[in-house]
């Protein structure tokens, strides 16, 4: 067989922070026995967002992949570790539920977990649905478990992420990355130059010019490559998403260090509290229809304890996502790409996935790409819709009417997508979801039951198993999870075991 191969051999990386390391990173090691030039070019002129402190468990799996020892990974981001969201006010003043990751309970006879426990919840069974998530126990108890310990338990199917230090990411995924060739030009970018085709051929660093073959822009918000040369557009989604500002700070630890990120709903949107080893991250996301700077400032600095470590930091933004993130040999990824309010924690999880499917679709240098060109965008698009359908339900199912942003929220205009969704379960108490989507049923049960919204019955193929067998089963369930976490350590105790012998996360692989 004869195959015509014009491989990438320079790569240009338009950027720093989060995104550009992590694509220098992952690239470097994906070509690590290859002659594949990778340059990142960024200014310590132009600060970073950096607010992405809270992750989701596939970034687990997207460090190991490129060799990253998840031990030393944490120790020197200062990271702890995440089991799902603690959600305060959301649904009304006074009320919390929790977003857990994994699953909840176990299929029986075939039969999804979910529906058994409405039909059981339907016969008088008072147990809650989180009671049969094993993260949530932990959550509640502060706890996390010893994997290599967890097997034949419960915890076996425990799910977790990470809280991390933004900057200290950056600067340990540089030095992995430098390690691994990538080489570092120091300055801005002042002019890009495209070739008769369209294609970026060079940027201008320092008065010097940066040759590339293929370019990636982490420039952030302004997308210097993608929008500023490429002209990809934005589908904007503030119709759905009506939140546009935050307020960040940092503060010293006065609390225990709960293994959960807590987001809790304030008058004109919500904050949240990330906890790191050596540090409190804090955050205001709002509106400024119903809120101004300073008024946002001084609810955030009401909400937090301990001492202030840094000024109050404002960060205006736009929600939504480029119509295009890749355009020619130009792909956006991070800020540059689109931005989905923190609410469930996926800028870097979006960050991850659009490498992972880009170096599965890698281009060359021939003139035959459109055809990948388009299914990544097709695919990076149906990613963002997602999630931006799955936090516009965190707002629009709220029964809080104290303040005109909650109102607003309760009657807000909702995707079409969404709506059908929500008309499914409503009826049926069923969701669908396919394997590729990040958030399974799982998280929309969680959600939903935490928004007291429930379907208006069971699947009624379910009154073909015996009802108190059914209750005995799921209350056995929920007691193996309580007895199984009382084993474990605290989330404090944990992480100084984890840091110091890193034995105790690697006999669990």
């Amino acid at each position: 067989m004869q195959l015509t191969q014009q491989p990438i051999t320079k790569i240009v990386i338009a950027g720093g922070g989060t995104a550009g390391w992590l694509a220098a990173a992952t690239l470097s090691y994906a070509f690590k026995n290859q002659s594949v030039d990778i340059t990142l070019i960024e200014s310590d002129e132009i600060g970073t967002i950096g607010v992405g402190e809270a992750t989701i468990p596939p970034l687990i799996a997207i460090l190991e992949s490129i060799g990253i020892d998840l031990a030393d990974f944490i120790k020197h981001t200062q990271a702890t570790f995440k089991l799902g969201i603690q959600f305060a006010d959301w649904h009304s003043k006074g009320d919390t539920y929790f977003h857990p990751f994994g699953t909840l309970g176990r299929n029986i006879d075939g039969h999804d977990f979910y529906q058994c426990w409405l039909k059981t919840a339907a016969e008088g069974d008072t147990t809650p649905l989180m009671a049969h998530s094993v993260e949530a126990i932990l959550a509640q108890q502060n706890k996390f478990f010893i994997p290599h310990e967890a097997h034949n338990t419960p915890l076996a199917s425990a799910r977790f992420a990470l809280h991390l230090d933004a900057g200290l990411m950056a600067r340990y995924l540089r030095n992995f990355a430098e390690n691994n060739g990538v080489k570092r030009v120091e300055g801005i970018i002042s002019d890009v130059l495209q070739d008769s085709s369209g294609n970026i051929s060079d940027v201008c660093v320092n008065q010097q010019s940066i040759k590339g073959e293929f370019f990636i822009d982490c420039s952030g918000f302004k997308g210097l490559l993608i929008e500023q040369t490429m002209h990809a557009g934005f589908d904007d989604w503030s119709e759905y998403l009506p939140c546009n500002r935050a307020v960040t700070v940092q503060t010293t630890h006065t609390k225990t260090i709960s293994p959960y990120t807590v987001s809790k709903a304030q008058n004109a949107g919500w904050s949240w509290h990330i906890p790191l080893q050596h540090r409190m991250g804090n955050g205001y996301v709002f509106c400024d229809k119903y809120c101004d700077d300073q008024q946002a400032i001084d609810t955030l600095l009401a909400s937090v304890t301990g001492e202030l470590l840094t000024k109050p930091k404002v960060i205006a933004f736009k929600t939504g996502v480029r119509k295009q993130a890749w355009i020619k040999n130009c792909l956006s990824l991070g800020l540059a790409q689109g931005f989905i309010e923190p609410l469930e924690s996926t800028a870097i999880h979006l960050v991850s996935k659009s490498l992972a499917l880009f170096i599965k679709m890698f281009p060359d240098n021939s003139d035959t790409n459109q055809v990948i060109i388009d299914e990544f965008n097709r695919r990076i698009h149906q990613d963002y819709l997602e999630i931006r359908d799955f936090l516009v339900l965190h707002y629009c199912t709220t029964t809080r009417n104290d303040t005109a942003f909650w109102r607003d929220c309760a009657s807000m205009a909702i995707p079409k997508s969404l709506q059908q969704k929500l008309a499914i379960f409503k009826v049926a108490g069923t969701l669908t979801s396919a394997a590729e989507q990040l958030f399974q049923p799982t998280s929309w049960y969680a959600v939903l039951n935490g928004m007291q919204v429930m379907p208006s019955r069971y699947n009624p193929v379910l009154d073909s198993l015996d009802s108190n067998k059914l209750t005995q089963s799921l209350q056995q369930g929920s007691k193996a999870i309580e007895n199984a976490v009382l084993t474990q350590p605290s989330h404090a105790e944990f992480i100084a075991r984890f840091c110091d012998a890193k034995d105790v996360y690697q006999k669990s692989a």
